[in-house]
C-alpha cells in the first residue's frame, strides 16, 4: 500500500474543539485520573480502541501491519492497537525500538496484556533488522515518541525515523508524528512524516503552525473520555471554529428587518493605481449582508468602483495625505464600522490620515493591507483610541509589525498574535492556512477553512469587506471575526468542491460570488 499525498486536512472529532500545548494535555490527563476517577490504563485502552476503530477504515486484512512502539504512553497506545488488530484477524508485527526496562507503568500493563494473548513482540536491535521488517510491511503504525518530545532525536531512534520516511509505507501516527514537538516555537530535528495522524482528545498546537503541519498529513481526533470539567479547569490555549460554531453564533435576520438594522459600513481606500482593492471589499461587504455601504476614495476611482459595485454610495476624498476635516470626521462617525487601508498606498504622509481616523472616531475600525504599514508608525508613537481596532495581517505584515521574520511568525503564530493583541489592545486576525484570531484579552480562535485558491491578490480585500459586515452585525467582535473567516474560507472550498472552479483559476471576485453557497449550505440546511 502506497502512502497518501501530504495535503494537510484536519477533521474535528467528538464534541471537543480545543487546541492544547503538551503541558495542557498532561494536565487534562491528570485531572481525568485524579478528579474524574479514570484509571490511566483505562484512558490508554480508550485511546487505543478509538484509534483502532478509525484505523481499520484505512487498511485491509491483506495488509501486513508493523506497529512500531517506543517507551511511554505512546508505545502503550500502540500495544492496545496491536491487540485489537490481532483479535480481529489482521497480520501484525509489533516492533519495539527501546529496551524492555523502558516500558513501564500503564504501557507495561498493556504490553503484558498483548503478550498474554499469545502475541509476540520483536525487539529491534539494528538498522538492518528494522529495514528488513519494513520491507515486508504494507502499513506502519508510528507509536514511538509522544507529545513531550523537544530537541535532538537520539540514536538509534533517529536512524529508525529516517528509515520510516524512506520506506514509502502508509504511515499512521498515534497522537502526534514521532519527533514533532506539541508546542509552537520548538526546534525540529527528525520527524516521522505521517500520512494520517490520529490525535488524542484535542489538536496539538504544533499542528496549526505552518512550519510543523506538513508532517501531520490528515489529522483525525479521537475522544477518550476526558470529562468536560477538566477542560473548564485547564482552559486550553485556543479553540477551533467549526461549522457548528458558525451556525450557533450567526445572527439570524428578522422578518421585519430593514437596511439600517443590518449595518451601515464605510470602506476607505483605493488610490488611482489600485481601485480594485476598495471595489472588492465593497462588493464583499454587501454580498455578506451589509445593509448600507459607502466607499470613501479619490475622485479618479468613483466611476470605476461604481461600475463594479452600483449598490454602494460614495464619499470623495481629495487624496489620502490631506487630513480629513471636521465635517468628514463627523460623517465617518455616523457609520457602524469602518475598514481602511485596501489599495491606499504607502506614502508616508498617509500615516497622519489613518491616525486622524483612528483617534477621532470611535466606531469599530478594521485596518488591512497598506493601512497596516501606516498603523505601525501609530503603534510606535502610542495608540490613542476609545473604540475597538481590528488588524488583519498576513505573515509578512505580521513580521513587519512585530519586527521579526516570516519564519519566526510561522513558528510562533499563537504567542506573537497574543503578545501583539494584549500589548496594544487589538483584535488580531493572522491570516494563513490556519487563521488565528486573537482578542485583546488573549483569547484565541482558529479558522482552518479555505484552500490554496485563496493565495491570490485581492482575496485579503474580500476578507476585509466580509469582516466589516460581520463586525457590524454581531454583538461580540471575536465570534464576528471567526464567522467572517469561515464565510471567506468556505466560499473558496465550495467553489472547488462543487466543480465551478479549481484552485488554479479561482480569483478574488469569485470568492465574493461564492458567499451565497455558504449561506445556503450552512444556515438554511
Amino acid at each position: 500500500m502506497h502512502r497518501l499525498s501530504h495535503t494537510i486536512l484536519l477533521r474535528v472529532g467528538g464534541n471537543k474543539m480545543y487546541i492544547v500545548t503538551a503541558e495542557e494535555m498532561y494536565e487534562l490527563d491528570k485531572l481525568a485520573m485524579k478528579e474524574g476517577g479514570i484509571d490511566g490504563r483505562i484512558l490508554m485502552e480508550n485511546a487505543g480502541s478509538a484509534i483502532y476503530e478509525k484505523l481499520v477504515n484505512r487498511v485491509s486484512k491483506k495488509d501486513k501491519i508493523a506497529v512500531v512502539v517506543g517507551g511511554g504512553n505512546n508505545g502503550g497506545d500502540g500495544f492496545v492497537i496491536a491487540r485489537y488488530l490481532k483479535e480481529n484477524g489482521f497480520t501484525v508485527h509489533v516492533l519495539q525500538l527501546v529496551a524492555d526496562e523502558r516500558i513501564k507503568g500503564d504501557a507495561l500493563f498493556h504490553k503484558e496484556l498483548y503478550m498474554r494473548a499469545g502475541n509476540a513482540v520483536t525487539y529491534i536491535s539494528s538498522r538492518d533488522q528494522f529495514k528488513a521488517y519494513l520491507a515486508e510491511a504494507d502499513v506502519l503504525v508510528d507509536a514511538i515518541l509522544g507529545i513531550g518530545m523537544n530537541g535532538e532525536i537520539r540514536e538509534p531512534i533517529r536512524t529508525y525515523i529516517e528509515l520510516i520516511n524512506n520506506s514509502n509505507l502508509l504511515t499512521l501516527s498515534i497522537d502526534i508524528p514521532s519527533g514533532l514537538p506539541s508546542n509552537e516555537g520548538m526546534h525540529l530535528d527528525k520527524v516521522v512524516r505521517a500520512d494520517i495522524t490520529y490525535t488524542v482528545e484535542a489538536w496539538k498546537q504544533a499542528f496549526l503552525c505552518e512550519s510543523f503541519a506538513k508532517y501531520c498529513g490528515v489529522i483525525e481526533t479521537v475522544d477518550i473520555g476526558i470529562p468536560k470539567a477538566a477542560y473548564t479547569s485547564v482552559k486550553p490555549t485556543a479553540k477551533i471554529w467549526t461549522s457548528s460554531s458558525f451556525r450557533n453564533s450567526y445572527p439570524r435576520r428578522e422578518p421585519y428587518s430593514y437596511k439600517g438594522a443590518n449595518g451601515k459600513g464605510l470602506i476607505i481606500g483605493g488610490n488611482q493605481n489600485m481601485p480594485g482593492a476598495a471595489m472588492l471589499s465593497a462588493r464583499a461587504a454587501l454580498r455578506a449582508g451589509a445593509g448600507l455601504l459607502s466607499v470613501a476614495t479619490v475622485p479618479e476611482n468613483r466611476g470605476i468602483i461604481a461600475a463594479g459595485c452600483p449598490e454602494a454610495t460614495y464619499h470623495i476624498l481629495p487624496n489620502f495625505t490631506r487630513l480629513p476635516d471636521e465635517d468628514t470626521i463627523a460623517l465617518f462617525q455616523t457609520f457602524d464600522g469602518i475598514a481602511i487601508g485596501m489599495g491606499m498606498g504607502r506614502k508616508e504622509s498617509s500615516s497622519s490620515f489613518i491616525q486622524a481616523i483612528m483617534e477621532q472616531t470611535n466606531v469599530p475600525l478594521l485596518i488591512d493591507a497598506d493601512g497596516l504599514y501606516h498603523f505601525k508608525r501609530n503603534m510606535q508613537s502610542g495608540i490613542r483610541r476609545e473604540g475597538p481596532i481590528i488588524i488583519t495581517p498576513h505573515f509578512g505584515e505580521m513580521a513587519m509589525l512585530t519586527e521579526t521574520t516570516i519564519e519566526e511568525v510561522k513558528r510562533n503564530p499563537f504567542a506573537l498574535s497574543r503578545k501583539l493583541a494584549e500589548r496594544y489592545n487589538l483584535h488580531v486576525v493572522l491570516k494563513g492556512k490556519h487563521t488565528i484570531i486573537t482578542a485583546p484579552n488573549g483569547e484565541q480562535l482558529v479558522s482552518n477553512e479555505g484552500n490554496p485558491g485563496l493565495a491570490k491578490g485581492g482575496t485579503g480585500d474580500v476578507l476585509s469587506g466580509i469582516l466589516l459586515t460581520m463586525i457590524m452585525q454581531h454583538e461580540e467582535i471575536l465570534p464576528a471575526l471567526a464567522n467572517g473567516c469561515f464565510l471567506h474560507g468556505k466560499s473558496a472550498e465550495l467553489l472547488i468542491s462543487e466543480g465551478k472552479h479549481s484552485i488554479y483559476d479561482v480569483v478574488a471576485s469569485d470568492i465574493v460570488d461564492g458567499l451565497p453557497f455558504v449561506f445556503r449550505t450552512f444556515l438554511e440546511a
